[in-house]
């Protein structure tokens, strides 16, 4: 089989969660891209629209739902946009996300809350209810959730965020392993350092020295993911599940040694 077969999307239709920017923009804009029909859920209604037309401008096809991942009426109603628009969800990108750079003994209880509620909590309702619906509908289907290196690594003033990341790899496999005999792929990928609006300030700061740790010598660049999600949504990734794809320049490598 040729690869522009293998990684065909064409009849798919996509739910991206934080699309509005960054990593889950740069998702749906490849899902569409390669024949999926993406729905693109965020809070910011104008950068939604402005992600839409992107994706229509560029030749795909695409609707804006504005909602937020921490609120089950607002998801239910996400899908439901979804299955009236294109038809029912069979590929689920949980990527919305919040980070914090607040050290241990200073994170208050809200913020801690803040950061597992959207970072993992939700993760979980939403794959939840979409394979739910993919199961109802008959749909073979792919959850893809984005960890992070920080689930299998830490560093100053990320516990809130890297034990969320760490509760989704670990989800990632007790989903895999429930879902996949029904039908449904769950599988995840950890992104290392990207520069994105969450980090930005951080990154481009003091942060910079981290570039030093990274094998490749640089921070993800657009596109360093698109490989892996494709993998992961498509029929070159049929045998796939539970798994965690690590796309990080090689840090955790040479961490590990």
């Amino acid at each position: 089989m040729k690869a522009a077969e293998l990684f065909d999307l064409s009849g798919r239709v996509a739910l991206v969660t934080g699309a509005s920017a960054g990593l889950g923009l740069r998702f749906a804009r490849v899902l569409a891209a390669n024949g999926a029909a993406v729905v693109l859920v965020a809070r910011r209604l104008d950068k939604l629209r402005a992600a839409q037309a992107q994706i229509e401008d560029a030749g795909g096809r695409a609707v804006a739902f504005e909602g937020d991942v921490l609120d089950r009426d607002s998801m239910a109603r996400a899908f439901d946009h979804a299955e009236a628009a294109f038809g029912p969800v069979d590929i689920l990108v949980n990527n919305a996300g919040v980070a914090h750079t607040t050290r241990a003994l200073d994170l208050s209880e809200e913020e801690w809350r803040r950061v597992l509620s959207t970072n993992l909590d939700a993760v979980f309702t939403w794959a939840q209810e979409g394979a739910r619906r993919m199961i109802a509908h008959g749909k073979q289907g792919a959850i893809v959730n984005i960890a992070s290196v920080l689930g299998l690594g830490v560093s100053k003033g990320t516990i809130a965020y890297a034990t969320a990341k760490a509760g989704v790899i670990q989800m990632t496999k007790a989903l895999g392993l429930e879902l996949a005999f029904k039908g449904v792929r769950v599988n995840a990928i950890a992104p290392g350092w990207f520069v994105t609006d969450i980090n930005r300030d951080y990154l481009e700061g003091p942060g910079a020295t981290i570039t030093r740790d990274i094998p490749v010598g640089r921070f993800g660049r657009d596109g360093d993911l698109d490989g892996a999600m494709l993998l992961l949504v498509s029929q070159a990734g049929a045998y796939m599940a539970g798994a965690t794809v690590v796309v990080d320049g090689g840090q955790m490598v040479a961490l590990r040694g």
